[in-house]
């Protein structure tokens, strides 16, 4: 697996590794503030009794190991507290968490998030599409898991690409319930025995999303209860660096023969749809100061039947009103708003160009510099 480190202060960052021991530990072995986001799928503390089997007397292959295991709630809430604060460490200022879980464990965990100060921002209702069934015929099919989405602080800037996940849902605002399946045939990993590598092994397109949305090329992910590799291939995939915490020799085994071959997507591929409001804010004085548009030059509406003249000090004056492209565009329109710069036109060698053009160009530039 390739790795690489990242000096953060005197201490290097261990990067697209996978690290052996205790999470709390080892988390609170690294530098504090150096991770950008967390993905954190713990133990959760079933509370098992018994086997199940299937109607036709088959074992059901449950999530029996010792790791899920807790004697008490008490215990459990307590590994909770110390887990959640060793991550709230890493985080940079403007870093946030994700946790996921099942009605056996998420409320305890969303009490504890905002008891140690973080800031809900979703919970996400991850539907499977092909849950496994309710055996017994005593509860409802659990045909969902929860996840939290949630930053370090009330004020922190936390990444949201809004513009990429709508391009992922079909040009359609993402929802906050997300229909995807459980991991079954060639994406479900086998040990040497053909059994499954890990019981809760989480689908890629489910951290596809939770990594496109909430991060950018570049961020660093921790994943604390790293199983099987899930977050670091995809987080290799999509050009993120990992930093993985797993106790189990096994489980780091599995994790990193799959890791070494994932194949990071080209530098285009990368690329997502920007919201417009992460773009580099331009003012309209700025084309008037670079000579882009000159003080007395008329601009058109983009349906001709409106004209303003442009002022030095980047406002516009119309036949009824003045101040800014927005201000002017509105009064024109009698509206209460107005997009200026899709609004107004400008002339060049008889042709009218929208002013947005010359926006784009400068942040152009911006971009490069």
């Amino acid at each position: 697996m390739t790795t690489k480190t990242k000096v953060t202060g005197v201490q290097a960052l261990p990067l697209n590794t996978i690290l052996s021991g205790d999470c709390i530990d080892v988390m609170n072995s690294l530098p504090e503030g150096s991770v950008d986001l967390i993905f954190a799928d713990p133990p959760y503390n079933l509370q098992l009794r018994g086997d199940l089997h299937r109607p036709d007397n088959s074992k059901v292959d449950a999530v029996d190991d010792h790791w899920d295991q807790f004697d008490s709630f008490a215990i459990y809430d307590k590994f909770t507290k110390e887990w959640l604060a060793a991550a709230r460490r890493l985080l940079k200022p403007n870093g946030a968490i994700w946790v996921i879980g099942s009605y056996h464990n998420v409320f305890r965990m969303g009490a504890e998030l905002q008891n140690q100060g973080f800031w809900i921002l979703n919970d996400v209702v991850w539907r499977k599409s092909n849950p496994m069934p309710n055996f017994r015929g005593k509860r409802l099919t659990n045909a969902h898991e929860t996840l939290i989405w949630a930053s370090k602080e009330e004020a922190s800037k936390y990444t949201f690409n809004y513009e990429a996940l709508k391009a992922l849902n079909e040009g359609i605002q993402m929802r906050s319930d997300w229909v995807l399946p459980i991991c079954t045939g060639h994406e479900r990993i086998k040990n040497a025995d053909g059994n499954k590598a890990h019981p809760t092994q989480k689908p890629e397109s489910l951290l596809h999303r939770v990594l496109l949305g909430t991060t950018n090329p570049g961020d660093v992910i921790l994943d604390p209860f790293f199983g099987t590799g899930t977050t670091g291939a995809v987080a290799k995939m999509l050009g993120r660096d990992f930093i993985g915490i797993e106790r189990e020799a096994e489980y780091r085994a599995v994790a990193e023969k799959r890791i070494s071959n994932i194949r990071k997507f080209d530098k285009e591929a990368l690329e997502v749809t920007q919201s417009k409001r992460s773009e580099p804010r331009v003012a309209f004085g700025v084309l008037v100061e670079r000579g882009m548009l000159r003080p007395g030059e008329d601009l058109w509406s983009m349906n001709g039947r409106h004209k303003a003249k442009v002022r030095a000090d980047g406002t516009l004056i119309g036949a009824d009103a003045k101040g800014s492209i927005h201000q002017v565009g509105a009064a024109c329109e009698g509206a209460p708003s107005c997009n200026g710069w899709t609004y107004w036109q400008f002339k060049r060698e008889g042709k009218k160009v929208p002013i947005d053009l010359l926006r784009q160009q400068i942040r152009s530039e911006m971009r490069a510099n």
